[in-house]
């Protein structure tokens, strides 16, 4: 790796700021000075320090993160707010990219990464990484519905979904109200919401609880984040 990637990737400043402080001799290979941002550098083996403290280099970044409504999942746009824009300056990289997408009025769990292998092994259909939502539903769910969504079927275009496991978790008939739990193992756009729309349902309110062996820290308010425990990669690791 290039010296000033290391730098700008170990956050000490962008490769253009990088290019300053080496000039300054604040850079040091192996205890020699070095001023070309050009030297290649085994950022596994040798020893790169800036202003006489050692740097450390982190190849892949895992948060897991309690998204709001009203956020996007994206890493930029010019109109909305992005689950991006809530990590800290500290914690910002451009190569961080949210794992798959909730809705702009869905809230909970969404892993962020930098980590494109991971991402996609959670997200590949062939893998069958379960997705665990809670939600509210106006409209009493049945039992019917319980049988209708464990055989599969097709939405209202037609387009068919996997079976999947739906979970009455109480009912409000006076108020026509369901709340329910569903594990899906695919990611169609719209999906939940539209599963309920193909049984005359509809979806008032949205959360992701879990995605593989992941499951969201209830002690996380809604925008806020937190790096992965490594037990908690290792395990997400496995279940993919």
């Amino acid at each position: 790796m290039r010296l000033d990637k290391f730098l700008a990737e170990t956050g000490v400043g962008s490769r253009k700021e990088a290019k300053q402080l080496l000039k300054k001799s604040l850079v040091s290979v192996n205890n020699k000075i070095v001023k070309d941002g050009k030297t290649q550098i085994d950022e596994s083996k040798d020893i790169i320090t800036f202003a006489g403290e050692q740097l450390s280099y982190q190849k892949f970044y895992y948060y897991m993160l309690h998204k709001p409504q009203g956020v996007i999942s994206a890493t930029e746009d010019k109109r909305d707010q992005t689950v991006i824009d809530l990590l800290q300056d500290q914690d910002f990289r451009e190569d961080l990219f949210p794992v798959g997408r909730l809705d702009k009025d869905t809230e909970g769990l969404l892993l962020l990464t930098n980590d494109g292998q991971l991402a996609h092994q959670l997200l590949s259909p062939k893998k069958h990484v379960d997705k665990e939502y809670f939600a509210k539903i106006q409209g009493i769910v049945t039992e019917e519905d319980v049988r209708h969504f464990a055989s599969g079927f097709a939405l209202t275009n037609g387009e068919q979904v996997k079976p999947s496991k739906l979970t009455i978790v109480s009912l409000d008939e006076e108020n026509e109200l369901s709340e329910i739990q569903l594990i899906i193992q695919e990611g169609k756009f719209h999906q939940v919401k539209r599963m309920f729309e193909a049984v005359d349902k509809k979806v008032v309110y949205l959360k992701r609880l879990r995605m593989g062996s992941l499951w969201l820290d209830e002690e996380l308010t809604l925008g806020d984040y937190r790096v992965l425990s490594e037990s908690e990669l290792e395990n997400l690791k496995v279940s993919k």
